[in-house]
């Protein structure tokens, strides 16, 4: 996959078949759009292509950061390309393409830009200064210009729609054990690994901390059953999100106790995928008590780590 980070290195590209929209956490509904792009380029022998925002166009219009991301720009990319995605316009929503009307819009950038000649976009698709272009506008276009537009109808699982603002709530609330059904994988963060109070090495839990990024979104606080990712290996284990209110830190930070790992993962990168939501994060009245806690924590979390091998192997006899 070819990915194209400003309008100067579009060169030499073929016709495209393209999707439209933000697809932040490329969910379930953004991944059946895009396969079904997918397989109309190959159809008419064109090559499929993803129209994206680096930053969200909702954060540039109000100056601030009002609406977190579930993906980290690589991370989306990556899950881009593993769909069969030929080509990514992943550009940066400036002002230049802020005041495009939706004409200028399509002629600009969609035809110009990219060579457009099929286009998906969800049925809330909007574009253009003050969002005033529709699928309505772009059906109409092509009708006028011969470039065909499909619009993929509301898509939900279990009475749910699908979409991004669903999918941040579920983790906001801490209901990550909810976002696989619509993402197709777990909620996970990354970062590097700080030095922390090392209160858990003291009371037999020692943990790896990251930072909170400001720009993702983040679970609720609370401790949680999770995966953590370092060098390649999954590694089971339980995580506290948080201030950790018994030792009075309160800066919120990502702090995971990695089962059966003594390796010293300072300075370096890891990813925690949650699960599951084990309880709230509690103030406890003595470091004693939030000891015997974590214990409790993490029988919980071994046991439903445990659950979670005997479903993948009945799965796997089964087929």
């Amino acid at each position: 996959m070819k990915q194209f980070n400003s309008l100067d290195e579009i060169k030499n590209i073929e016709e495209t078949v393209i999707d439209l929209g933000n697809f932040d956490g490329v969910h379930k509904g953004h991944q059946e759009l895009i396969r079904r792009t997918v397989k109309s380029a190959k159809a008419a022998g064109l090559k499929s292509a993803v129209f994206t925002f680096a930053n969200h166009p909702k954060n540039v219009l109000a100056g601030k950061p009002v609406i977190k991301n579930i993906l980290y720009p690589e991370d989306k990319a990556e899950i881009i390309r593993c769909l069969g995605v030929d080509y990514l316009f992943s550009l940066e929503f400036n002002e230049s393409i802020r005041y495009l009307s939706a004409e200028e819009f399509i002629h600009k950038l969609l035809v110009g830009a990219f060579k457009m000649r099929e286009a998906y976009c969800g049925f809330n698709y909007r574009f253009g200064y003050m969002a005033e272009g529709t699928p309505e506008t772009l059906i109409k276009a092509g009708m006028e210009e011969g470039f065909g537009i499909h619009v993929l109808e509301p898509f939900k699982i279990d009475g749910n729609l699908v979409s991004s603002s669903f999918i941040r709530r579920l983790i906001a609330s801490g209901r990550v054990g909810e976002c696989k059904k619509y993402m197709g994988r777990n909620y996970s963060v990354g970062g590097e690994v700080v030095v922390g109070n090392k209160l858990g090495r003291t009371i037999g839990f020692p943990t790896s901390n990251i930072l909170i990024d400001d720009t993702m979104v983040t679970p609720a606080h609370g401790v949680y059953v999770t995966y953590c990712i370092y060098n390649g290996v999954c590694y089971r284990g339980v995580t506290n999100v948080g201030i950790k209110p018994t030792i009075g830190d309160n800066k919120k930070n990502i702090e995971t106790h990695i089962f059966n790992f003594s390796k010293d993962l300072y300075g370096k990168r890891i990813r925690v995928e949650f699960l599951e939501r084990l309880r709230p994060e509690i103030k406890f009245g003595s470091v004693e008590a939030l000891a015997r806690q974590i214990e409790k924590d993490c029988e919980e979390a071994e046991r439903y780590h445990r659950m979670l091998d005997a479903e993948k192997a009945a799965k796997e006899k089964e087929e």
